[in-house]
C-alpha cells in the first residue's frame, strides 16, 4: 500500500511537466502521507534515510512553490523543483520505514530542531542549485539573485541546526562536539556556503561564477548527506 503511495506522488510530479495543477495533487498526497508517517509512528518522520527523503522532498517542493511567484519562469523552475523532488524519492521505494519509537538519545525537542531544520537547508540548497543551473542557462540576473536568497535561507536554517546539534549531542554524550566523518562534512559543507555567501556579499564572485559555486555546493550537501552514510560509519544514520 505504502509503495503505491509513493509511486503517485511521484508520477504526479512527473505529470507535472504536462499538467501543471499536478503539482498540487503531488503536494497534497505527499504532506498527507507525511503526516500519516508522523501519527502512526508516535513522533516526527525525521529518522532514517526513508523519513527524511520523504521530508526533504516535500521541502524541495514548498520552497519552490514559495519562489515561484518570482520568477518569470515559474512554471520551468517549478518543473526542474517536483523533478527533482521525484528523484529523490525513487529510493524509498526499495527502503523499509523505521516505525520504532525513539530511543532516550534521541527524545529531546533539541533533536528535532536540528534534524527538521538540516533537512529545511538541504531543500533551499537544493532549489538555489537549480536556480543557479537556470541562470547558466539563461542569464536571466533574476535568477542568480534569488539563488543567492535561497542559499542565505538555507545557510541559516542550517546553521541553527548545527547549534541545535550541539546542544543535542552535549545532552546525549557529554560533549559538543565528537569528530565523526558526519560532523566533519558537515563543518565542510557549512564552510563551503559560508565561502559563498562572504564572496557573493563582497561582489568577489559574480554572474555566472557565483551561480556555478551556489551549484556545485549541491554535490557537497549530497555527499554530507547521504554518502557520508553510505561509506562512512557514523553516529548519524542519514
Amino acid at each position: 500500500m505504502f509503495m503505491v503511495i509513493i509511486i503517485a506522488i511521484i508520477f504526479s510530479y512527473i505529470l507535472a511537466l504536462q499538467f501543471r495543477f499536478m503539482v498540487y495533487a503531488g503536494l497534497a498526497a505527499h504532506a498527507g502521507y507525511v503526516f500519516y508517517r508522523g501519527i502512526t509512528a508516535g513522533r516526527l518522520p525525521i529518522v532514517g534515510v526513508y523519513d527524511t527523503l520523504l521530508f526533504m522532498s516535500l521541502s524541495i517542493v514548498i520552497f519552490a512553490l514559495s519562489f515561484k511567484p518570482f520568477l518569470k519562469k515559474g512554471s520551468t523552475f517549478m518543473t526542474a523543483n517536483t523533478v527533482s523532488a521525484a528523484l529523490f524519492l525513487i529510493p524509498v521505494l526499495v527502503l523499509k520505514p523505521n516505525n520504532n519509537p525513539l530511543p532516550p538519545v534521541l527524545d529531546t525537542y533539541w533533536f528535532e530542531i536540528h534534524v527538521v531544520l538540516s533537512f529545511f537547508g538541504y531543500a533551499l540548497f537544493v532549489t538555489g542549485a537549480i536556480l543557479g543551473i537556470m541562470y547558466i542557462k539563461n542569464r536571466e540576473t533574476i535568477l542568480e539573485r534569488i539563488q543567492y536568497r535561497s542559499i542565505l535561507i538555507g545557510y541559516t536554517f542550517f546553521s541553527v541546526a548545527m547549534i541545535s546539534g550541539g546542544i543535542w549531542a552535549f545532552y546525549a554524550w557529554g560533549t559538543y562536539w565528537l569528530w565523526t566523518p558526519k560532523e566533519f562534512w558537515t563543518s565542510i559543507l557549512w564552510l563551503y556556503y559560508s565561502f559563498y555567501l562572504h564572496a557573493r556579499l563582497q561582489n568577489k564572485l559574480a554572474g555566472k561564477t557565483a551561480s556555478l559555486t551556489g551549484t556545485v555546493g549541491a554535490l557537497v550537501m549530497l555527499f554530507t548527506y547521504l554518502g557520508v552514510g553510505l561509506l562512512m560509519k557514523s553516529s548519524h544514520s542519514f
